[in-house]
């Protein structure tokens, strides 16, 4: 700025000099030429005054002449020293006039003019380059332009204007900083494109770009999975052709091109839905986003609606559902049946369209405040039928609060409304007739109430003789259970007795008496057991002990029992086997089997009897067939109930009190087996049970046969301690397995027993023990204090009469067996090899 001062105050100075001397020299024009000849002393006094003014004036412009080369010699030194600075800046320097001529350029201006093919005037006018990246003005009109040589150097030209309308132009090499701009800018994008390579392999969705002439350019891993092909297939660029004959997924193929949006299942079973965006350089980006559990959510809910909707439509009630807008967003066929349809469903789209909006409107307006709303409302339907109709508008409300809608259900109740006013009628008649009829039903009522008191009394007298008569069958079974109990303990003795002798060999007129007398104590023991169990099925205390077995497990004991009791009478039994498996009570069972031959024994008279089974569907029918004289229709189902009996023949069986069928039936219902009678007057009878029939393979692993056992037992020399208190018994037992070979030692308790053995110490191979004693004192506890006294155990068998299921269930817990009295000899000695085939097989 000084250097362009000096020059403006220098050029200054020059006009005024060269003004000067214009003055100078038309004064001494003037004077030269006079003016007046006759004046010479004035002349001259003119030209001394002339003189003066051109000394000072000469003065001055020496002075001036003086300054002025004082100022061109401080401009020369500026001038150097802006020579110097303009030179010692990197920058390339040129300075302009007002016709673009350069009026001074540095060194570096011109070594850049030389280096580049650009000729001066292009330099100097970079704003038009074509290359040129950044063109900026500011407030001040300086230019920045940053633009790229030929030979790749970057330079930034910074421009400004002159008060002289010149330009001033400073040319900055920033090619190394452009250099290091672009390396960024590189290392940056290839930093970004791993990121969004990254970004987009983990994306849950498969995208793959398409370019222009359809060939792969990314994918991710997603797309990989899904159309199962390598990166090594994708990297050979392949036509899009080949490539779509490796996958089933649908690439961009020409089928599909003009479709944005495509849904394809998988033969995996995924479904996936594919879009694609159309790019401006003609590139397609495709995505795969599996839909399977959308897709399965949507059928489920098409399926849920379809539903809903099958349901709705068949409601009996028109169900509505109407937005915050009014509008109808659902209706069932009910409703649209009524208020009448178009080809798109209602008539009306809003129910501010109905007739009757005004007579609703209030209620619409509770409903949308979140109010539930009933009313009854008289509306025509599009039959012109008047209705009376329930309405019912209840708010669809959300979690903020606010009310989306409401549903609406309504009930034709124009039935119901004429029925109400026929009843109004009705009963505004009946009450003409209800005091008409006071006084006589006043009349009537103490009639009544005299013969209510009567029915009270004769109601109380009633349950009086109920209570009595439940006493009297509780005493009746009480009274049963006490007496079979005692007879029992004299009929068990009495046949050990008998059991004993008979191991003897007598003569033939004493075993006949002896066989004679075990007859008579079996017939007694059947009465005193039927007794009882009538009063056990009466009281309902009998439950099923169901089990899967073999029939022919039960089937052959009784037949081989009744062939021999047949040989006695004139009566011939046929057995034919089966090897079918049942479940059922064989116990029970059996007691029903019993019946069904020992009438058939009993009503044939020199006759044939047939026990066999057969399959009907799942259950296994067990028929007794007899020939005998048959029994009437009226009769079958008379012989079911108690002490009810048909002649029988002379040489069966004659005697019982006609209590088996009627114990086979309650039994019968007890086990659940359906008991069936079929007969023929003159020809014969048919009893069968039918037995549901099980698996083999459901089976316990089958037992050794009884007679096997029989024979192979040895009984000799085990020593047998017994506990009864009833001493007969205990004579009977002890005679009875001593003729087994067995040494017995007999107690009337387990002071008794202390006193004749060393319990603790002495050897003895079974303890029997009854379970009633004297003195309250039962044999589960002498069991369980003489196997506490003793090192290793006895094998406990327990008997008694007492026949109580919960007593029997107790005893199976403990793992102990149990025989009911009386004993039966065979069933003793089985039981006892089984004991002590148990014991041997525990110590091996």
């Amino acid at each position: 700025m000084n250097d362009v001062l000096l020059r403006a105050e220098n050029e200054q100075l020059r006009l005024n000099n060269a003004k000067l001397q214009k003055i100078n020299e038309a004064l001494m024009q003037r004077v030269e030429e006079g003016g007046n000849q006759s004046a010479p002393y004035a002349a001259f006094e003119h030209s001394v005054h002339l003189a003066q003014q051109v000394r000072e004036k000469t003065q001055a412009l020496n002075q001036t002449l003086s300054q002025l080369e004082r100022r061109n010699r401080q401009l020369k030194i500026f001038q150097q020293r802006f020579t110097d600075a303009i030179e010692s800046i990197s920058e390339a320097f040129v300075l302009l006039d007002a016709n673009d001529t350069i009026v001074f350029q540095n060194s570096n201006f011109e070594a850049l003019l030389d280096s580049s093919d650009l000729s001066s005037q292009t330099l100097l006018n970079l704003q038009s380059l074509p290359n040129k990246t950044v063109n900026k003005y500011n407030k001040n009109r300086s230019i920045e332009v940053v633009f790229q040589l030929p030979d790749g150097r970057w330079f930034q030209l910074d421009e400004r204007d002159t008060e002289e309308a010149g330009r001033v132009l400073l040319y900055t090499d920033i090619s190394a900083l452009k250099k290091s701009e672009i390396e960024r800018y590189e290392q940056a994008m290839a930093q970004k494109s791993l990121q969004l390579q990254s970004l987009v392999d983990n994306l849950s969705q498969a995208v793959v770009l398409f370019s222009g002439d359809k060939k792969i350019e990314v994918w991710n891993n997603r797309f990989l999975q899904l159309s199962q092909l390598t990166e090594s297939q994708l990297s050979a660029h392949p036509r899009l052709v080949d490539l779509q004959a490796l996958t089933e997924l649908e690439l961009c193929t020409q089928s599909v091109m003009n479709k944005d949006s495509t849904v394809q299942t998988l033969c995996s079973g995924v479904i996936v839905e594919i879009k694609r965006n159309h790019l401006a350089d003609g590139k397609i980006v495709q995505t795969y986003s599996d839909i399977t559990e959308r897709h399965h959510y949507a059928k489920s809910l098409q399926e849920n609606e379809q539903r809903l909707r099958l349901i709705t439509d068949n409601v009996p009630a028109m169900i509505a559902y109407i937005g915050a807008d009014l509008k109808f967003e659902f209706t069932n066929k009910v409703y649209i049946d009524w208020y009448g349809s178009s080809e798109n469903g209602l008539n009306i789209s809003a129910l501010d369209e109905s007739i009757n909006y005004q007579q609703l409107r209030p209620f619409v307006k509770r409903a949308l405040k979140g109010e539930t709303v009933s009313f009854e409302s008289k509306e025509i339907n599009q039959t012109d039928e008047l209705s009376y109709l329930l309405k019912s508008y209840v708010p669809n409300i959300e979690a903020s609060g606010k009310v989306l809608g409401f549903f609406v259900l309504i009930r034709d109740i124009t039935e119901r409304r004429l029925n109400a006013l026929a009843l109004q009628r009705a009963h505004d008649q009946l009450e003409a007739r209800v005091i008409e009829r006071t006084s006589q039903l006043q009349i009537l009522n103490k009639k009544l109430l005299h013969e209510v008191e009567e029915r009270r009394q004769v109601q109380a007298d009633l349950q009086g003789a109920t209570r009595e008569a439940e006493l009297a069958n509780y005493s009746k079974t009480k009274f049963l259970a006490a007496v079979s109990h005692d007879l029992l303990q004299p009929l068990n003795a009495a046949q050990l007795f008998t059991s004993s002798i008979d191991e003897y060999r007598l003569d033939g007129q004493v075993s006949s008496l002896i066989g004679s007398v075990s007859s008579s104590l079996n017939d007694l023991e059947n009465l005193i057991c039927t007794l009882v169990d009538i009063s056990k099925l009466d009281a309902g205390i009998v439950i099923a002990d169901k089990s899967n077995f073999k029939v022919s497990e039960l089937l052959d004991n009784l037949a081989n029992e009744y062939q021999q009791q047949s040989q006695q009478y004139t009566v011939q039994l046929r057995y034919v086997s089966c090897d079918r498996f049942v479940h059922s009570d064989s116990v029970l069972l059996a007691r029903i089997l019993r019946n069904f031959l020992s009438n058939a024994f009993r009503y044939t008279n020199k006759g044939k009897v047939l026990l066999g089974c057969r399959r009907v569907g799942q259950y296994l029918s067990i028929e007794v067939w007899d020939n005998g004289a048959g029994i009437e229709l009226d009769q079958q189902t008379e012989i079911f109930k108690e002490f009810k009996r048909l002649p029988s023949s002379r040489q069966a069986f004659s005697n019982g009190l006609g209590l088996g069928l009627a114990i086979v039936d309650k039994l019968s219902k007890v086990l659940e087996h359906p008991i069936k009678v079929a007969s023929h007057l003159g020809k014969g009878s048919l009893f069968s049970v039918s037995v549901p029939l099980v698996d083999s393979n459901m089976l316990p692993a089958l037992e050794v046969p009884l007679s096997q056992v029989l024979t192979q037992a040895d009984l000799r020399q085990r020593t047998i301690w017994l506990v009864d208190n009833d001493l007969n018994i205990c004579i009977a037992m002890q005679k009875l397995l001593e003729t087994w070979g067995c040494t017995v030692i007999t107690a009337a308790s387990l002071i008794d027993l202390q006193a004749q053995v060393n319990i603790g110490n002495d050897h003895a191979d079974l303890l029997i023990v009854d379970y009633h004693l004297d003195n309250d004192i039962n044999g589960l506890d002498v069991a369980s204090q003489i196997n506490h006294d003793r090192i290793l155990s006895l094998p406990v068998l327990m008997i008694t009469a007492n026949y109580n299921a919960s007593l029997k269930n107790k005893i199976k817990q403990l793992g102990l067996l149990l025989l009911h009295k009386p004993v039966k000899a065979m069933k003793l000695k089985t039981t006892l090899i089984h004991l002590f085939n148990e014991q041997a097989g525990a110590k091996d």
